[in-house]
């Protein structure tokens, strides 16, 4: 039998979990909600649901699990009700901006006895999973230094940017949960140095646009993540892992994989444009885990846990660039 969704939110992010919900023949969706009604229609439409308020939807009984993809200020409330209603729950990182509020979400999570999976899309990505698998067959040794390269093609509209909790709550998090991903061992100290060098409407808004972070654990193993709201050459993804016997790599992605070589050299087709089309995917991937752990054949990862942490190492770079020092995990957490 389908599990039975839910989607909260048709914005930009709805709109790629309704394709990867529908996209799997394990799947259902029921309905969608969002305060924008047109959006709502439109997923409606294309995929066969009905409209529904988030309370319709919360009482449904032809419902079993929900999407929330709404503006992150709303994700620790609806986890807790839909934890409480007894569904399980998919939701977009992160849980809040708080520390504070993420601990009690948490609480009611476990206590509720509820399921609960992290929208960490990149661990689904295949060529980093294969990253991974290559780390765990232990081709490259003992994990020494990962260095994990994240650059958008252009920054976001400075409405957004001035309630989505900085570039290290809303960007640098997805590398913090991959360093953890790929060093296999949890980050005890934090430094980070932050500029604007993109747009200064950026940094009147009180945020960075250009940022480096490197990550210490305890045993001495480091992860280097490198930032920018700007790449002009596309979508910037790419990681490396240099263990004590070698090196593993993930390069850059395109849509076709081709090179052309010609009397004036050789060129390649250019990178994905965002998100949306690199890590399809990975969506699909993501989704796939979540039923698969409700079906009692998986488990619900990334955690509300690995969301916590995220978090906390997102603070504490920031609490690092403000006061230019090495920041313990600790004084955070």
């Amino acid at each position: 039998m389908a599990i039975r969704f839910g989607l909260l939110g048709a914005g930009r992010i709805g709109k790629v979990h309704a394709k990867a919900v529908t996209g799997d023949a394990q799947a259902k969706l029921v309905a969608v909600a969002d305060a924008m009604p047109a959006a709502a229609q439109a997923i409606a439409d294309q995929y066969g649901c009905e409209v529904r308020t988030i309370e319709a939807i919360e009482a449904a009984g032809d419902i079993d699990a929900v999407v929330i993809c709404t503006p992150t200020d709303t994700h620790a409330d609806l986890i807790e009700r839909f934890v409480k209603a007894g569904k399980a729950v998919f939701c977009e990182k992160p849980i809040d901006l708080s520390l504070a509020r993420v601990k009690a979400c948490l609480e009611v999570v476990r206590a509720h006895k509820g399921t609960l999976m992290v929208g960490f899309n990149r661990r689904f990505d295949p060529h980093f999973r294969a990253v991974r698998a290559e780390i765990d067959k232990g081709t490259v040794g003992e994990v020494e230094m990962v260095v994990i390269t994240s650059r958008d093609p252009g920054a976001p509209p400075v409405d957004y940017i001035k309630r989505s909790g900085g570039i290290f709550r809303d960007m640098t998090i997805h590398d913090f949960d991959m360093a953890r991903f790929l060093l296999g061992e949890e980050i005890s100290e934090v430094v980070a140095t932050a500029a604007v060098l993109v747009d200064p409407a950026i940094g009147v808004a009180g945020d960075f646009d250009s940022v480096q972070v490197l990550l210490k654990t305890a045993s001495g193993k480091q992860a280097m993540i490198s930032n920018s709201r700007r790449a002009t050459y596309g979508y910037d993804q790419r990681i490396e892992v240099h263990g004590s016997k070698g090196a593993v790599s993930a390069e850059n992605q395109r849509p076709v994989s081709i090179e052309v070589a010609t009397g004036a050299g050789y060129t390649r087709p250019p990178l994905h444009d965002f998100f949306m089309t690199r890590y399809t995917e990975a969506y699909a991937a993501e989704i796939a885990t979540f039923i698969a752990a409700m079906a009692g054949t998986g488990k619900a990862e990334p955690t509300g846990e690995d969301g916590l942490v995220a978090l906390a190492l997102a603070d504490a770079a920031v609490k690092s660039v403000a006061e230019g020092r090495v920041v313990k995990l600790s004084e955070v957490m």
